[in-house]
């Protein structure tokens, strides 16, 4: 799938508006050989674009119930830096059970893979696929081709970021080793104190190097800082 993926990307690369990325994802669906794509991008204003090939009766039944209040994809989603299978996800509750029956019934399937994707200004977006696969057959898919996942997923966003900007070039600052090293632990999921011991430092150094790397990046709070660092390529998880 590696050199099919690589020939996609080439191909989007000639892609000049948003209309044209929506037709470029259907192309990706059938690269790669799944049931659905949803690529979906809030900027740090709430302005939403989307690209999928979801049905337009799913859209608007998604829309008009406010789904994404639900679930379990989004708002766990958004709250995670790295790829993950949809079986991770908390599905328990009638809610959300009858939630995934609709998107079932829908032909969304009932397999799904998500990456979270951290853009510039405070960009979010989430990159989906999905499927009516076996458990073990998609199991050895995502793992097989998760490179290829995470590369289409980047590529998708830089491209509509490209669009939307005119332009892939933003303003970057520059990390220590250490500082990155920490934003990198964090953002694999280490607690503080986990991140320290693996580090051979204290967390008071670790805090220190937290709080310096976060003055830089201009962020909040850790959160933000660890999404800035891996939106800018400051750190690869």
């Amino acid at each position: 799938m590696t050199f099919r993926v690589e020939a996609l990307v080439e191909k989007l690369s000639q892609v000049r508006t948003l209309e044209d990325l929506n037709l470029g994802i259907g192309a990706m669906r059938d690269t790669l050989d799944v049931e659905h794509i949803v690529y979906h991008s809030v900027n740090s204003t709430g302005e939403q674009y989307a690209a999928l090939t979801y049905s337009p009766e799913w859209v608007d039944q998604y829309l008009e119930q406010d789904y994404a209040r639900i679930d379990p994809v989004v708002q766990a989603c958004y709250r995670r830096f790295v790829p993950v299978d949809w079986k991770a996800f908390d599905w328990s509750g009638k809610v959300r059970r009858d939630f995934m029956g609709e998107a079932i019934a829908a032909g969304i399937g009932n397999q799904g893979f998500s990456v979270p994707i951290r853009g510039p200004s405070g960009q979010f977006a989430l990159f989906t696929i999905s499927d009516t696969a076996a458990d073990d057959s998609w199991q050895s898919y995502t793992k097989e081709f998760m490179p290829d996942l995470i590369l289409a997923a980047h590529f998708v966003n830089h491209k509509a970021l490209e669009i939307e900007r005119g332009s892939d070039v933003i303003e970057m600052v520059s990390l220590s080793p250490r500082e990155t090293d920490t934003l990198r632990m964090l953002a694999l999921g280490n607690s503080r104190a986990q991140a320290a011991d693996a580090m051979s430092i204290s967390e008071h150094t670790l805090r220190a190097y937290i709080e310096s790397a976060r003055l830089k990046l201009g962020a909040l709070n850790t959160t933000q800082a660890v999404a800035r660092a891996i939106a800018g390529g400051l750190i690869v998880i």
